[in-house]
Parts: C-alpha cells; structure tokens; sequence
C-alpha cells in the first residue's frame, strides 16, 4: 500500500508550483468559480475550471467569460475544449491574457454532445488531430500546457499511452487520465491499473482519476496506477472539501474550514447559495445552484427533508424562501453532524 503522505508533498508543472498532489476534477456546471473557492479553501491542492467551449470563447459569446475568469486563487487553471485549431489556439490567448498559470486541454469529455462535435473523448479516435491541437495551444501560449484524457474511444482501442507519449514529445507538461474508456461512460469501476501504462510511457506527471472517494481509495490508486497525483470529481458533489479531506489525510492534519455543527453547515450552503446568485444573477442563479442544494440534501440531510420541503427548496424563486428553507431543514436533525467520513 502506497503511503499516503506523497499527496501531501507539492508538485512542478511546468515550472508552476502545487501545493499538494490531490485535485479537483473540471466538471462542467458544477467546479464553477464558488465551488473551486471552497474546494481550494478545504486544501484542494489545485482545482481546474469547468470545460469552455474554446470556439465560443473565441466568439466572445455572452457568459463563457465567467468561466474563465481569474477567482484570486495561487493558481488559475482553465480546462478548454474544441476541435478546431485555430479556436483552440485563440481561446487559449484569451485564458491566458485573464491570468490562466496552466491550460488543460479537454479529451476526455464522454458527453455526446461534446463528441458529436468530434471534440472531447472522441480525439482519441485520431491522435494526428489531437495533436494538431495540442500544437496550437502549446504554440499559442507561454503558460504551461496539460491534457486530460480517457484510457481510449473503446475496449478495442486503448490508446491513452501513445496519445500521452507524443502530448509529452510536443511539450505538454502533464497528463490526467480517467480510468475508463469513452464508450464506459460512468459504468463499471475505473481501471486504476491500466493508468500505470501511461505512467510507463511518459517521464512528465501523470494524475489519476476515476472512483476515489476517499484517503484509503486514494492509497488504492496511486498503489496501483504508479501516479504522482490523483483527482477526484463526482465524490465532491454536496461536498466540496474531499479533495481537502484527502490532502489533509495525507497531512494527518484536520481539513480546513468544514463546518462543525449543523447550524454551521446550513450557514455554509447559504452563502455557497448566494455567491451562486451573486456570480450568474437571480434568474441563472436560481438555475444553476438547484443540483447543489439538491446533492446537499441528499447527503446531508437525507430522512429529514421531507419532500414538499425538498420540491420548496429546489423549486422556490425567492432566495429569501430558500435560504430559510435551508436553515429549517438542517435544524430538525438531533443527531450530530459528521462530515469526516465523508472527507
């Protein structure tokens, strides 16, 4: 079993320094500038922002800006997307000029939407093209450059290693890999094993995604992928200190700032809640902050919302209604809260 304790140590990425080796995934909709400003005050040791759509950044189209403005955090890495070069290479300036410290490059988005756009997962299905991406930004960009990807398109072509191999020949200065195929999706367990076939591969870092939850999957996956690093995604929804929780375990140290009692945690939803409606306004706000109160209450408060209580919260257009809702809800539990076997 690998000693937890190499996550705690910082990482170089392409001259850029990293407080600690356990991240936060991009997840579209979901690692926005507030959710990234509390994963990172937990002790997230980098946290990444949702993918952008570089062709529509490039277009200036209204509100992808938001995604890749600079939150005031050490390092500002924004995760872009596309399939064409040219866009790429532009949305990549752009981040850049905003105060991106690295840029990752997406291909390993499984959503159809994304690949039915040949963009995503679906590069793997052409490594000369990915490359000709990976080209571009490099090109276009003094800041360092990273790629995540998937293991490959299917069963049949298990192509990460090669894609990782040249990404690290064309000056790419990391590599993250989920541990599943595109046509997986979410199903079955990650293959952490089959992680340790690009660590093989390439000499520069190589972080490992897929299925870590907690500090002893953490041990799990870097025991068995070889990684420097890991990143976690989904584990994070209603809890945006595990990535912190993991690096605090490597610590042995407390993760910074959970809330300790209930009343703390509905205070800590509520303003996670406001700055949602602070950063997109009221009407995006309201859209847009419903899947986390959702995750919330699903795992915080589970058997005491009931469900008019739960259909109120999510479906209330008065943030003062919601907010009181919120407090109403987290104060029916007798029970102590325990947030650190979540973490």
């Amino acid at each position: 079993m690998v000693n937890l304790t190499k996550l705690a140590a910082s990482l170089d990425v392409g001259g850029v320094r990293i407080r600690n080796r356990v991240f936060l995934a991009p997840m579209s909709g979901i690692s926005d500038e507030p959710f990234r400003q509390r994963a990172h005050a937990h002790g997230a040791g980098l946290v990444v922002s949702e993918m952008v759509a570089s062709g529509e950044l490039a277009k200036s189209r209204a509100g992808f800006n938001l995604r890749i403005r600079h939150s005031g955090l050490p390092v500002h890495m924004v995760q872009l997307a596309g399939r064409e070069a040219a866009h790429m290479a532009e949305g990549a300036r752009i981040a850049a000029g905003e105060g991106a410290d690295i840029i990752d490059i997406n291909m390993g988005c499984p959503a159809k939407k994304v690949t039915g756009g040949y963009a995503g997962s679906a590069l793997m299905l052409d490594l000369d093209h990915a490359l000709s991406l990976i080209d571009a930004v490099v090109g276009a960009v003094d800041v360092p450059v990273t790629v995540k990807m998937r293991l490959g398109w299917d069963e049949g072509a298990l192509n990460a290693p090669m894609l990782a191999r040249r990404a690290e020949q064309a000056g790419v200065k990391m590599v993250t890999v989920h541990g599943r195929t595109r046509c997986q999706f979410y199903q079955g367990k990650a293959d952490w094993r089959a992680i340790a076939r690009v660590k093989e591969a390439v000499s520069i870092p190589v972080v490992a995604n897929g299925d870590v939850c907690s500090p002893a999957e953490a041990a799990d996956i870097l025991d068995q992928s070889g990684a420097d690093a890991v990143m976690v995604g989904r584990a994070h929804y209603g809890a945006p200190w595990i990535a912190g929780g993991i690096a605090a375990a490597a610590r042995n140290e407390t993760v910074p700032g959970m809330p300790d009692n209930r009343q703390a945690l509905a205070a800590y939803i509520v303003s996670h809640y406001e700055d949602m409606l602070a950063l997109y306004g009221l009407e995006s706000g309201l859209r847009q902050a419903r899947k986390h109160l959702g995750w919330y209450l699903d795992r915080h408060a589970n058997g005491v919302a009931d469900d008019d209580s739960r259909k109120a919260i999510l479906t209330a257009l008065e943030p003062a209604r919601v907010i009181a809702l919120l407090r109403d809800v987290f104060s029916r539990d007798p029970q102590p809260l325990n947030l650190r076997s979540a973490a």
